[in-house]
């Protein structure tokens, strides 16, 4: 995984590791970076933001005739990964929805996204990972609008074991997640799912719509579901998803066909939110947590 944004990293601290770090050497080891940094998915503006923001720091910089020039780039590059990383911090869905339980409540978790991303079979590898995690968790199936969808949540609930909280096709998302959650509270379920209808990023009417799903069951969670093979896309869709209706954390899925790997870095440059999973497969073990440390190591 993320093989591409690995040798963008990997470039830069070559391209400096014999030349001062000023003048057109470095401007051009930048410009070269840049391009890298694009061609493996990461937005351009992120691309810019963090180029610039290397540069800035390095320009001027002196270093020891024996010092690895590598090194000092290396740095410069951690700090500013690590900043954006810090900054959105980490999440353990789990232990949050032990602690609310305590109290009695469900925990709300609301999925959004747009159509394709694999969003219902993530539904499906949140409630088995939380279900073998020893908590109980309830469905409900708010894409009232894809032919189809209602069933594909019942069938992946139906081989876990899990309850599925559902109206007809058409009916108002928002009083569906409304259903779930009142299911939730008469019998003591942990956690709560809710499925949504893809909503394309650019339609202001179905946005809204989703922001009153979002008002209605007041989550306790928000996870916006992006395809990290799209790229810059996924990345357009978090912005405007997180402008719009607001997300706490990232799935990114098919993570395991992700050789270039801009997406994750670009959502957590640019939103300011987590990753929290990586979907690598099609079983409902194939949801594996996050882990920024691992992720920013492996680059650097």
């Amino acid at each position: 995984m993320f093989d591409r944004l690995k040798q963008a990293f990997s470039s830069i601290a070559t391209a400096v590791k014999e030349k001062e770090l000023s003048g057109e050497g470095l401007d051009k080891a930048i410009f070269d970076f840049q391009l890298s940094l694009i061609e493996s998915d990461v937005a351009q503006g992120v691309a810019e933001a963090l180029t610039a923001e290397v540069q800035k720091s390095l320009a001027g910089t002196r270093v020891d005739r024996s010092a690895d020039l590598s090194e000092v780039v290396g740095e410069r590059l951690a700090s500013a990964l690590k900043a954006a990383f810090e900054k959105a911090g980490t999440v353990d869905l789990a232990a949050s929805v032990r602690e609310k339980s305590k109290g009695g409540e469900p925990y709300i978790i609301l999925f959004l996204g747009i159509n394709g991303t694999g969003k219902t079979t993530s539904v499906a590898k949140l409630a088995s990972f939380l279900k073998k995690r020893g908590l109980s968790v309830v469905c409900a199936a708010g894409d009232t609008h894809r032919p189809g969808a209602i069933e594909q949540l019942t069938e992946h609930a139906d081989r876990l074991s899990l309850k599925v909280v559902s109206q007809r096709y058409g009916a108002d998302p928002a009083a569906v997640g409304r259903d779930g959650v009142l299911y939730a509270r008469a019998h003591h379920v942990d956690c709560l799912l809710i499925d949504t209808a893809g909503r394309m990023q650019t339609n202001q009417n179905l946005m809204e719509e989703m922001s009153k799903i979002s008002r209605v069951v007041k989550p306790d969670f928000r996870i916006f579901v992006a395809d990290a093979l799209t790229g810059n896309d996924a990345v357009s869709q978090a912005e405007l998803f997180n402008q719009h209706v607001g997300f706490d954390g990232a799935i990114l899925t098919k993570s395991d066909a992700d050789v270039r790997g801009g997406a994750a870095l670009s959502i957590v440059y640019s939103t300011g939110k987590p990753v929290i999973f990586l979907g690598v497969g099609q079983g409902y073990d194939d949801l594996v947590p996050f882990d920024s440390q691992k992720f920013l190591g492996s680059l650097l």
